[in-house]
């Protein structure tokens, strides 16, 4: 399962220099970070703030305004580890830039590509991916929304729920049954028959709302992709992004190691710094070992994705998991670390405790993912 770059991973120096980048940027939005980290909605000075910074460009190729001739997972990747350790709003802001408008990069019609990603590059449209309803989660092939061709027009019709950006998105990518496929549809916020509303909210506030679609009606060209390739589209986004989860998790493992690090060397107890009693040095050290073999994954994950998304999705797969699940387990030994200073609500380290759960489920949740890595070992090496 290895390939010809199994090697000791360092980042480019074009890649440093986005990472030095990113993280300048994201220190400057730390005067706002709690506040939006807070909001069901996205919050209107970390847009624009972000806008300025011309590094929601990362996310669309450069023949449309990007920074890279095509999307590169990895740059992606090293900057939402950045961001999630700052703000998960931020991190969200960038992530669903790219996985909210790939599907229109990958199989757009060339007016539709030239119209809306420039402007998700800008940031002057906010991009959603709709794919889950309120009876279908991972299993998406028993999806119930419809798209029907007719008079040189589509028809959409059905219910999205639990939809990143859902109401604040400019469009929506809608995954719908098209006859015995399945196809992607860019459907705009703005069109008739388009209603959001925001039935739920997890527990790390996150913008997230239901779309309900009543025969809303965009040209034919809106179709993504040859009807019944959506899953194709869907699958390259996957490809293409899910690693970069990988990336922000390890930035949430890191800020929670760090906060639990200051906390129990400037802590005494019984005569001794806390970092020095008991269990708290191997508590410490794991999560740092942990970290850091999370993030080599990561990092050479995210290069083979920019190289060969498809062929790279195992990789991808295992860095999400091995990711979400050490920022799990890091962020609740840094609490322990904490005692009670860990459970003050409002504190840092009680926001990284609640960003880090979802992580394990949004995306592919942790056991679909390896439920898929299973079927592909054993298809390989049974004999």
């Amino acid at each position: 399962m290895g390939d010809n770059h199994d090697q000791l991973f360092e980042l480019s120096s074009s890649h440093r220099r986005l990472q030095e980048e990113a993280r300048a940027f994201a220190a400057s939005v730390r005067d706002i970070a709690e506040r939006a980290d807070e909001s069901d909605d996205v919050d209107p000075d970390m847009r624009k703030r972000l806008a300025g910074s011309g590094l929601a460009a990362i996310t669309v190729p450069a023949e449309f305004g990007g920074r890279y001739d095509r999307v590169d997972s990895l740059a992606v990747t090293v900057a939402r580890e950045v961001f999630a350790a700052e703000s998960a709003h931020l991190d969200s802001l960038l992530g669903m830039q790219g996985i909210g408008s790939y599907a229109i990069s990958a199989g757009g019609d060339d007016s539709v590509r030239a119209h809306w990603l420039p402007k998700v590059a800008r940031l002057d449209a906010i991009a959603a991916l709709a794919l889950t309803e309120p009876d279908v989660g991972s299993d998406l092939k028993a999806l119930s929304t419809t798209v029907t061709e007719r008079d040189g027009e589509l028809i959409v019709s059905g219910h999205k729920s639990f939809i990143t950006n859902g109401g604040d998105a400019d469009f929506y990518c809608v995954l719908a049954r098209e006859n015995d496929g399945y196809s992607l549809v860019l459907v705009p916020a703005a069109a008739t028959g388009v209603s959001t509303e925001k039935p739920h909210q997890i527990i790390a506030p996150h913008v997230l709302g239901d779309v309900v679609l009543d025969e809303v009606r965009v040209p034919v060209e809106y179709r993504l992709g040859a009807p019944g390739e959506g899953f194709k589209l869907v699958l390259a986004t996957l490809a293409t992004f899910r690693v970069s989860v990988a990336g922000a998790a390890v930035g949430t493992a890191q800020a929670a190691l760090e906060e639990a690090v200051r906390h129990a060397s400037g802590r005494e107890q019984f005569g001794v710094s806390l970092a020095r009693l008991g269990s708290v040095p191997a508590s410490l050290a794991t999560s740092w070992t942990e970290i850091e073999m999370a993030r080599a994954l990561t990092y050479r994950a995210a290069a083979a994705a920019a190289r060969d998304p498809l062929a790279n999705l195992h990789l991808s797969s295992m860095a999400k998991v091995g990711a979400t699940e050490t920022a799990g387990r890091v962020v609740d030994r840094s609490v322990q670390t904490m005692g009670r200073f860990g459970l003050v609500r409002g504190s840092r380290i009680e926001r990284l405790y609640r960003e880090a759960r979802p992580m394990r489920i949004y995306e592919g949740s942790t056991e679909v993912i390896q439920d898929s890595l299973a079927k592909q070992l054993v298809k390989q090496f049974a004999r």
